[in-house]
């Protein structure tokens, strides 16, 4: 069994989960990065990692299916013998944003199959092994956090499978962190804003602009790193006496003001 605590970061491959990969391997965890690009392609993305100098894997695998799921897992136990963080970060967005009343049921699915349907399983087998671990030693701290988006809450009718699929991980959470709470198991959502990265960039200008009009207290792009931060201070113990909560990440697009 490995020495260092193990983290599961899906979508690890760029943007927000190469971030917080990164940034858990700075703290000493190994690192189990998941992805679907082929890892000859992404190799200079994960730069940061080697530099922590902690053990940790690529996995290649399609978070949406069974196959994909236990492929993670199950490389997660043979190399590391050991899971204490799941960080359900992997979503797409809409090929093409459509009007709600155009939106096809092809794409519904594809989103709920990758947004949700993975967060959900890849969780349910996660903490199959976080409840035996935690019952053979009590002083583990393992910890399930969930990437969703101020979509959760927030209507955008040209992409409204997208703020769906989201919206669903606001309840899984819920359900998981009361599910996991006599257990041991914390469980957390962090809802990110406009975050700098490959989705948001064909948006760009539009977001720029909105952001100098005052859509956002804070008046700047979110940057991954932001993101990462906040993963961090789950896992670092500070929120031990917090589950199911909420942390918003957004430059506090979330407050409510005229």
């Amino acid at each position: 069994m490995s020495e260092n605590k193990l983290a599961i970061v899906t979508g690890a491959s760029r943007g927000i989960g190469n971030a917080i990969a990164t940034r858990l391997a700075t703290e000493g965890y190994a690192i189990v990065a998941v992805g679907t690009s082929a890892p000859e392609s992404i190799a200079p993305n994960f730069a940061g990692i080697e530099q922590a100098g902690n053990p940790w894997v690529y996995v290649q695998a399609d978070v949406s299916t069974p196959a994909g799921r236990e492929k993670i897992v199950s490389t997660a136990m043979a190399r590391f013998g050991r899971i204490d963080v799941l960080v359900n970060n992997a979503g797409v967005a809409p090929k093409v944003r459509m009007d709600l009343l155009e939106t096809s049921e092809e794409s519904l699915d594809r989103l709920l199959d990758i947004n949700l349907k993975s967060t959900f399983f890849l969780s349910q087998s996660v903490a199959r092994i976080m409840e035996s671990a935690k019952a053979e030693d009590p002083q583990r701290t393992p910890k399930i956090i969930n990437i969703s988006s101020v979509s959760a809450y927030t209507s955008s009718t040209m992409r409204g499978e997208y703020c769906i699929s989201k919206a669903a991980i606001s309840m899984v959470t819920l359900l998981f962190a009361d599910r996991l709470a006599a257990a041991g198991i914390n469980v957390y959502e962090i809802r990110p804003g406009i975050i700098a990265t490959d989705m948001t960039s064909v948006v760009k200008d539009k977001y720029d602009a909105m952001i100098a009009n005052g859509l956002t207290p804070i008046k700047r792009w979110g940057q991954p790193e932001d993101v990462a931060k906040a993963v961090w201070a789950a896992c670092s113990g500070l929120l031990d006496f917090c589950t199911g909560e909420v942390i918003n990440v957004d430059g506090g697009f979330h407050i409510r003001r005229l």
